[in-house]
């Protein structure tokens, strides 16, 4: 006889980036409030190495004892991997919760063993949970065939109460400083400030990485004016900088959903971005709202969001951002999630 399940869904979740371990909880929280009881297993960092390949090997069997661990005394009826990377390994089939499969982020020798894998996890899968439908669009054809998916959004809401005065000019996320694009911000930015001689008094701060890594990284001199290096944050200590700052502003070489962007867009920042390759979320809302904000040109794109915003810009971010609110992901959960996810289990 199958063992009682103390748990009706499990998720199995990498402790990779602060951005996924809350997209994690926010997904338990949800299943909670629909009435079901849910638990995060976190697979812990691996040691680190040098290749993409060699890490994701790493988190994959990191998830697969993470998983073991919980499924052997929790019994849940469902399974969710939060990643691919998550399910490479996994020790029983689950739904795959992802932002953007290997296929796409993970290209030429970066993904020689995984991309394969992830086709057959992709087939395997009973339940295919994508952060956006461009995520989706990235994965294997066979993957998206049948009745199989259901794009679940992580819930952006405002953090708080909007500062009266907004005293800083702009702010941008670092972590992963290359990836992101830092050094075309900084390219920007100083090409800004030459340009406005006359408001010398304007800062860019840089979040998500310290002063000795970029430094290093050869990003930035010491004590550079105009710059103001943060390193990493309390969530709640970045999100009081980004109500009272006029520009969240990055260049990311690719952006998987840009969950930054978002929350910059929904405490009332304007987003100056480049048009990134990937499922970036944030970039066709930000489009909508000032295509201006939107180029290659980040020094111009600047200029405009400094010197000229639009005065409804923040009104109809919130309004674009509805669908990402917590009660419209709750309702999916409770409406669409649940009742496909355990369909099949009994207690």
């Amino acid at each position: 006889m199958a063992a009682k399940p103390a748990v009706d869904v499990l998720i199995v979740s990498l402790d990779s980036t602060g951005g996924l371990r809350a997209a994690d909880m926010e997904l338990a929280q949800s299943l909670r409030r629909a009435g079901v009881s849910a638990t995060v297993a976190q697979a812990p960092p691996p040691p680190r190495v040098r290749t993409l390949a060699l890490t994701d090997l790493g988190w994959a069997l990191a998830a697969r004892r993470a998983a073991r661990a919980e499924l052997d005394c929790l019994h849940p009826r469902a399974v969710i991997y939060s990643s691919t990377t998550a399910a490479l390994l996994w020790p029983r089939p689950g739904a795959i919760r992802f932002d953007a499969p290997s296929a796409g982020n993970r290209r030429g020798r970066h993904g020689l063993w995984q991309r394969p894998l992830e086709r057959r996890r992709l087939r395997q899968a009973p339940l295919l949970l994508p952060w956006s439908q461009s995520g989706l669009l990235e994965a294997p054809a066979s993957a998206r065939r049948g009745d199989r998916t259901l794009v679940l959004p992580v819930p952006v809401e405002v953090s708080g109460p909007a500062e009266p005065v907004r005293d800083i000019a702009a702010i941008t996320y670092a972590a992963n400083p290359s990836k992101k694009g830092l050094d075309r911000v900084l390219e920007a930015w100083r090409g800004l400030r030459a340009d406005r001689s006359g408001e010398r008094s304007d800062e860019l701060l840089i979040a998500g990485a310290s002063a000795a890594e970029l430094q290093g990284a050869g990003l930035l001199a010491p004590s550079e004016e105009g710059v103001r290096v943060l390193g990493v944050l309390a969530t709640e200590e970045y999100r009081k900088l980004l109500r009272r700052a006029r520009v969240f502003v990055c260049a990311p070489r690719r952006e998987d959903y840009g969950i930054a962007q978002l929350e910059a867009l929904a405490d009332g920042c304007l987003l100056v971005s480049t048009p990134a390759p990937g499922p970036y979320a944030a970039l066709p809302i930000a489009r909508e709202l000032d295509r201006r904000l939107v180029s290659d040109d980040l020094r111009c794109a600047l200029r405009a969001a400094l010197e000229d915003p639009l005065p409804d810009y923040a009104i109809r971010a919130r309004e674009a951002l509805a669908p990402f609110s917590r009660v419209a992901v709750d309702r999916v959960v409770a409406e669409q999630l649940l009742p496909r996810l355990l369909a099949d289990t009994r207690r």
